[in-house]
């Protein structure tokens, strides 16, 4: 088979290879500690689930529209209203199988050869593959520990080019969690607004995974000027604990919907009439529980913070939202193990802890910045505390 020339822009992930030693290790009997989860671990909400319950007694389980049932592209219009004072009319409205089919379908209906994405790092693994499949070039603008893992504004506007079609912007971020104020927002949205070629793309999945007193905002909310080239993308996965029923959407210009839906058309159609009817329950249903899970999730966090912290040759900052602490492993690197084997990467490093004490976390390389490690604290509290007691172990035994 001669496959097409597409395939070759991607690699794997670095993440695989974690991934197959834990399946190897637990196959051979061993305990692993997984702090690598990317969903929330809370059961979706019931009167979600009895919405599916109630369409499946009515046996109402047909195809769906293309851009979402009337019903979901209406909670929809409610939610961006009442959470990001967003007015959206019902065709400026796409729905998708996840957030991920819904930036997919963004990027594929809108990039062509030549383009530029840029792309905020650390950044979700995903992106950049999606904008090469694309055809596109992504243009990656790194922040470091040093500046909070939040891109500057000059470091944005000297990103943009003639070629610049996007602006892909994730706050709170998958890997490092961190938020942008609506202080911050607006400096970003000054430099767009210089620059009326390029679109932005936000990707808010983890608007209601946010701790302290963070407060959430969306690019197109903070400056209403940047409403007609914007694509608010968001999903009913983090904040309702819905991941499996793959119920993701979408506001933004009429146009951009429109191509949405007719690659859409072509690929999955319509999304699950099942998923879509969780959805409109989760999103017009009570909404106090969002609260009280991030309360949880931030109670949690701050078990895994000091665990990691307090561990030779770690540092790490809190995390203003999402579900992951982004740790430096650079007081690691160039030391050895018990084996004598040196550490001279992250990946390196997150092999060591799984080989060696049974902690899987995601090496830094996988999001873009090293050297550095991905830790969930969506894990029970027991697993948080007995993992980070087993990196501290790590950790110390390394000369």
């Amino acid at each position: 088979m001669e496959f097409a020339p597409r395939m070759s822009r991607f690699k794997p992930s670095p993440s695989q290879i974690a991934s197959a030693r834990v399946r190897d290790l637990q196959a051979e009997g061993r305990t692993i500690i997984k702090l690598t989860a990317g969903e929330p671990d809370f059961p979706a909400p019931d009167h979600a689930k009895r919405a599916v319950l109630d369409l499946m007694e009515r046996n109402d389980i047909q195809y769906t529209p293309i851009n979402g049932t009337l019903a979901m592209r209406q909670a929809v219009q409610a939610k961006f209203k009442r959470d990001n004072d967003l007015d959206y009319a019902l065709d400026q409205i796409a729905v998708g199988s996840g957030a991920k089919q819904v930036l997919f379908n963004t990027l594929m209906a809108t990039v062509s050869a030549g383009d530029e994405v840029i792309i905020p790092g650390p950044y979700w693994a995903s992106y950049p593959d999606m904008v090469k499949l694309a055809g596109g070039t992504p243009v990656f603008v790194s922040a470091g520990q040093n500046e909070k893992f939040k891109m500057r504004p000059s470091e944005l506007a000297a990103a943009i080019t003639p070629q610049t079609k996007w602006f892909m912007f994730c706050s709170p971020s998958n890997p490092t969690g961190a938020a942008y104020s609506w202080d911050e927002l607006q400096a970003l949205a000054d430099v767009l607004l210089a620059h009326p070629h390029v679109h932005i793309l936000t990707d808010d999945v983890y608007e209601h995974l946010i701790f302290d007193d963070h407060k959430f905002a969306t690019l197109a909310q903070v400056e209403p000027r940047l409403y007609d080239r914007t694509v608010t993308c968001n999903s009913v996965s983090k904040a309702f604990s819905m991941t499996g029923f793959r119920v993701g959407y979408a506001g933004g210009p009429k146009d951009i919907i429109a191509k949405m839906s007719n690659m859409q058309s072509q690929s999955t159609a319509g999304v699950s009439a099942l998923g879509q009817a969780a959805a409109v329950a989760a999103l017009n249903g009570p909404q106090d529980l969002l609260a009280e899970r991030a309360a949880n999730l931030q109670r949690r966090r701050g078990i895994l913070f000091e665990k990691l912290n307090a561990a030779k040759g770690l540092s790490c900052d809190l995390p203003d939202g999402a579900m992951y602490i982004f740790c430096s492993c650079a007081g690691a690197i160039g030391k050895r193990g018990p084996d004598g084997r040196v550490i001279e990467t992250d990946t390196d490093f997150t092999m060591y802890l799984l080989d060696s004490v049974g902690v899987a976390v995601v090496q830094g390389v996988a999001y873009g910045l090293s050297p550095y490690f991905r830790a969930s604290f969506v894990a029970p509290e027991e697993d948080l505390i007995r993992g980070g007691d087993l990196i501290q172990e790590a950790c110390a035994a390394l000369v």
